[in-house]
């Protein structure tokens, strides 16, 4: 495909499941296009990318600190600019979809966008549903990961999409888990527990602090969280206010997350939607067990209804904690689903998923 231009965008890029898959995609679309131009906030992390991949990007003393909103819109004033220039190109959107679908349709080039959620999950708002149904029907093509979120997309929208994985790179994840790191669960501890993600809103930690107290009287537990965000401090409060600073452990963004969750006994998601969490994936792909929570999408898709790991009611911690004890318990049950959720992982292969990227925006540049 050498007579397109590739603009992927993505204004925020923090480290998080869905960069993850940004950097796979692009390092593999960077083969099949002359040209592939990223539009992002910022160079923290470039060294996850091909070097044919062509950042464009304000310059750091500009950019840094910016909030994401700001982000947002430096980054769609970059595309408006990019597409003025040279019109012969395609934009493969992973963010801020809505903005760039209208950009593109104004200036009349075409447009696939990827969402990692289902749109609207985060937006109470009747305004911004109206401007989803309508706005989306407008991308040239509509990618999803999860069937969850298809149908979803279906059933509210009325828009065809098409559902790719994301791709699971399982040799380079059991590599990585095998780097020596710092154990820092409570070697006395007879259940340890891990939480993996970026520390907002979304992702409910507070469900998972809550279920830990009511658990530290039960048996002992050792809780690891690993992510950075805005709720951080929300956390740490949490934590002092009720005595938990021998049990729950908050140790940062980490690189290379894999040999953490080696050590652990379950995996925890308390997210209150997702699109199709990496998390899962990946610990499933470590053959550990995990428990998330039932949200609308991805996690159920993920574990199989529950014969691939445990699920509970969304924000309810009693629930987590009645599963954390079962499982613990029943250890056969818990290793047999552990087997089964690692039998069917080659669903998310990173090859064929990937492929499916390429078949997408070269049947869009045809039509």
């Amino acid at each position: 495909m050498k007579t397109k231009k590739l603009i992927i965008f993505m204004p925020s890029i923090e480290g998080g499941g869905a960069d993850k898959n940004l950097f796979i995609i692009s390092n593999y679309l960077v083969n099949k296009f002359k040209n592939v131009h990223l539009i992002t906030s910022s160079l923290n992390y470039k060294k996850k990318f091909d070097s044919r991949v062509n950042f464009i990007t304000p310059k750091m003393n500009i950019w840094s600190g910016f909030g994401r909103n700001l982000k947002y819109l430096i980054s769609v004033i970059i595309l408006i600019k990019t597409i003025i220039n040279n019109r012969n190109l395609i934009v493969l959107s992973f963010q801020a979809n809505l903005y760039a679908i209208l950009i593109c349709k104004i200036l009349s080039v075409k447009i696939i966008t990827r969402s990692n959620s289902f749109p609207g999950d985060w937006s109470k708002s009747v305004i911004m549903k109206f401007l989803f149904k309508y706005v989306y029907k407008m991308a040239d093509a509509r990618i999803v990961n999860s069937i969850g979120s298809q149908k979803k997309f279906l059933e509210i929208y009325n828009l065809k999409s098409k559902c790719i994985y994301n791709p699971l790179n399982l040799k380079e994840i059991i590599k990585l888990s095998k780097n020596k790191t710092k154990n820092y669960f409570d070697k006395t501890a007879s259940l340890k527990l891990i939480s993996v993600g970026r520390l907002s809103r979304e992702k409910d930690h507070l469900t998972l602090l809550r279920s830990a107290l009511y658990l530290k009287n039960k048996l002992k537990i050792s809780v690891l969280i690993l992510g950075e965000g805005l709720q951080k401090q929300n956390l740490i409060k949490f934590i002092n206010n009720n005595k938990l600073t021998d049990v729950v452990k908050l140790i940062g963004y980490k690189k290379n997350p894999y040999p953490f969750i080696k050590k652990t006994n379950f995996l925890i998601l308390t997210s209150l939607h997702e699109g199709l969490p990496n998390i899962l994936l990946e610990a499933t792909a470590l053959k550990k067990f995990v428990i998330s929570s039932d949200c609308e999408t991805g996690p159920r898709e993920i574990l199989l209804n529950g014969k691939a790991g445990g699920l509970f009611k969304v924000s309810d911690y009693l629930d987590l904690s009645r599963k954390i004890l079962f499982f613990n318990k029943n250890k056969k049950i818990t290793q047999n689903k552990v087997m089964y959720g690692y039998s069917r992982i080659n669903r998310f292969n990173i090859k064929s998923n990937l492929e499916k990227y390429f078949d997408t925006i070269y049947n869009v540049i045809k039509n």
